[in-house]
């Protein structure tokens, strides 16, 4: 498709023809697009089609408008596609046969403007109905061989109405024989019309089996496919542009302002991906995930393609505002998009009035090959759920089930595969997977780096919940830059003597040991004078000062060093090794939260309604946006782990689940806190855990590297953009 539209038409071409897009005139290569087959991807096999789903139609829509290829391709799929969803009979079968024969199409999104009455509400069923009015404007109205309407049932829902509407097809000459007006389309590379009706007979056969909701859903699959490939073709163009721009000496792109504006465009742009492409995969059997996921998609995707269009404008400068530029050719397609799915507020409300019912529940699928470890891994669950908390852990680390992707005898050496199976039988057994916390940082180390002497002693006790552990790593002055730490840990008779002072020390006065970087050479270089220590946390000299937040607990602590001893045995690798030891990632993580495989955070519907707000309007529009933006997390995550259960290398999700997870934990904090109203200034009222929980965000937003810094990582590791200087 990117080629395709690249070669046939580029906005060059596409320019010259506006006049002639607009009256619905036929790009002249449309038969070659028929004749690839792409009109007919998504179709039944029966009817000529290659039966691929909505999921491969909507990689083609986004590369479609990634390409701004023009005329009616959306149109005509979004058409095809409801009518082969919502089909009724044979008449519509002749229908999609039609469409797979290269036959365009236009379908409203909307029953607005349409009235339908029985033919003769007095005689027998089977008269049809009678149809009158003026639609809304409807994308390819002009151009249309087949027009999929909808024209609400005035009083009682009828029988044959789905939810006071009725849907149907018009085709032939019965629709040249509908009045047709041209709209001036805000988009100008297709075409924008109205269909008039006055008392056309529209027979029972012609009536698809579905509602307004129905069609809305395949649309906003599709119309946010095309949004992604929009905004993609933004994104991509404005980064271009910001490596080559040049002001005061330097490529703009250096510019930490415009570094992080890149950066922040590219993750929207991702989790609009994931957005959709949660909603094009849940197109399945089970009407209530699509309609939730399809919802999502439309809210975070069209909105945040126009957003993110105009954004894109801004990063160009003056020439982005310039006619000669395309990137408003795209900013008008996005406008248009958003404006033709129907008013934002209104598909707030809905996504929201969903989310009150329905969760989202995808579940990875795997290959019947791991039946054997499925049913062996739920023996060994049901036994531990009669097991008291303490036995249960002990149980579990001595079958392997606590750190599962550790080798055996610690774990059972288990694959990204294996570990998504472990993980569901956890979920069926009622049970959540075991975390050893800071111990999940520290063991890997030591499976890695350690000797054997120190896998005996820390390992097995750790995984059996003996033994917990905290982090000495930040200092007052040296927080994100972590190598510029000061500790000092000197040579001593057989060992080490550390003096220094550590801080923001989670679980410290409650760990029994800690992971150490200290300074044992203060002549290297900052990276390599580093060396990684095992420390107990009652060695003499070692004094634990719990920090309050300012939400009155005591999560941190700073830790002051005088003289502490540390043996020779509790230094892991060679002195000098500590930063590469301290790098340790990917290869000895487990699955786990990044993946959305672990519980999933409270159900903010549920919030809404323990706050005595679930069914106010502005509570259900801030809902579907914190829904939105979850529910995308959630899909990105899941797109991770398919990549690395298909044996692909890791790609972007990464950096970008380090910076949406807070980002989302803080607007979800934020909004619960308002729904409570004056109930939230009271911390022992109803509203006192939203507020608390607020208090507790600066935790996460700095944790783990800030959002600026998580913005620079994006920008120059993931994007290529040139270090600040």
């Amino acid at each position: 498709m990117a080629k395709f539209a690249a070669r046939h038409a580029p906005a060059a071409t596409t320019r010259l023809e506006f006049d002639d897009l607009a009256l619905g005139i036929w790009p002249t290569w449309w038969n070659r697009l028929h004749e690839q087959g792409v009109l007919a991807l998504h179709l039944p096999g029966r009817v000529g089609g290659d039966e691929a789903g909505l999921l491969e139609l909507a990689v083609a829509v986004e590369e479609a408008g990634r390409g701004l290829l023009p005329g009616p391709f959306l149109s005509t799929v979004l058409a095809s596609s409801v009518v082969d969803r919502l089909a009724a009979g044979p008449a519509h079968d002749d229908l999609l046969a039609r469409f797979a024969g290269g036959a365009t199409g236009a379908c409203a999104t909307t029953a607005s403007g349409l009235t339908a009455r029985r033919a003769d509400a007095d005689g027998p069923a089977g008269q049809g109905w009678l149809v009158s009015g003026t639609t809304v404007p409807v994308l390819g109205a002009l151009s249309a061989q087949v027009a999929v309407l909808g024209a609400g049932v005035p009083g009682a829902v009828v029988s044959g109405a789905h939810g006071g509407s009725i849907w149907f097809t018009v085709a032939e000459g019965q629709l040249e024989a509908l009045g047709r007006e041209r709209r001036d389309g805000v988009d100008l590379t297709r075409d924008l019309g109205v269909l008039t009706l006055d008392d056309v007979l529209i027979g029972d056969e012609q009536v698809l089996r579905g509602g307004e909701e129905d069609v809305r859903a395949v649309a906003a699959v599709l119309f946010g496919a095309e949004a992604v490939g929009l905004a993609r073709w933004c994104q991509e163009t404005g980064l271009a542009y910001a490596k080559v721009r040049e002001q005061f000496g330097r490529t703009i792109g250096s510019f930490q302002a415009i570094k992080h504006k890149c950066a922040r465009l590219f993750v929207e742009l991702e989790l609009m991906t994931a957005s959709v492409w949660d909603a094009a995969v849940a197109a399945g059997p089970g009407d209530d995930q699509f309609a939730l996921a399809s919802a999502s998609a439309g809210v975070l995707s069209l909105a945040g393609a126009v957003d993110l269009a105009l954004e894109t404008v801004t990063l160009l400068g003056g020439i982005g505002y310039t006619w000669e530029h395309d990137v408003h050719l795209y900013w008008r397609r996005a406008m248009s998009l958003a404006s033709l799915l129907g008013p934002a507020q209104r598909r707030e409300q809905r996504l929201g009035e969903l989310a009150r019912t329905t969760t989202r529940s995808a579940e990875v699928q795997l290959s019947r090959e791991a039946d054997g470890l499925r049913d062996e891994v739920a023996g060994l669950l049901a036994r531990a759920v009669a097991l008291a908390p303490p036995e249960r852990q002990a149980f579990l680390a001595g079958h392997g089930l606590v750190a599962p992707h550790y080798p055996r005898p610690y774990g059972r050496g288990a694959d990204a595969a294996a570990q998504v199976v472990i993980a569901q039988e956890f979920a069926r057994a009622g049970l959540a997977m075991i975390s050893t916390t800071v111990g999940e940082w520290a063991l890997p180390t030591i499976l890695a780096h350690g000797t054997d002497a120190q896998r005996d002693r820390f390992v097995l006790p750790t995984l059996r919940g003996e033994l917990t552990w905290c982090q000495f790593f930040s200092e007052p002055e040296a927080g994100s830059d972590l190598a510029s730490l000061a500790t000092r840990a000197d040579r001593a008779e057989g060992g080490w003597v550390l003096n220094g002072q550590k801080v923001w020390t989670s679980s410290a006065i409650e760990a029994d040991w800690g992971i150490c970087l200290a300074r044992t050479d203060p002549a290297a270089p900052k990276h390599q004078g580093l060396s990684y220590f095992l420390v107990d946390t009652r060695s003499p000299g070692l004094e634990v000062r719990p920090l309050r937040e300012a939400n009155g607990s005591y999560l941190f602590n700073e830790v002051f060093f005088t003289d502490v001893f540390v043996p020779d045995d509790l230094l892991v690798g060679q002195p000098g090794d500590g930063w590469r030891l301290a790098r340790t990632t990917l290869g000895n993580e487990r699955v786990s939260m990044g993946t959305g495989l672990s519980a999933p955070p409270p159900r903010l519907a549920a919030l809404a309604e323990a706050a005595g707000a679930g069914h106010d309007p502005a509570v259900l529009a801030g809902l579907a946006r914190l829904v939105a933006r979850q529910g995308a997390q959630e899909a990105l995550a899941a797109r991770a782990l398919i990549r690395r259960l298909s044996g692909l290398q890791p790609g972007a999700e990464g950096s970008v689940l380090k910076l949406t997870a807070a980002a989302n934990a803080l607007d979800a904090s934020r909004t619960v806190l308002g729904w409570h109203g004056p109930e939230a200034a009271a911390i022992d009222g109803p509203g006192g855990a939203a507020a608390l929980k607020y208090l507790s965000v600066p935790a996460m937003l700095i944790g783990g590297g800030t959002a600026e810094i998580q913005l620079n990582v994006i920008g120059e590791r993931v994007l290529g953009l040139p270090r600040s200087s």
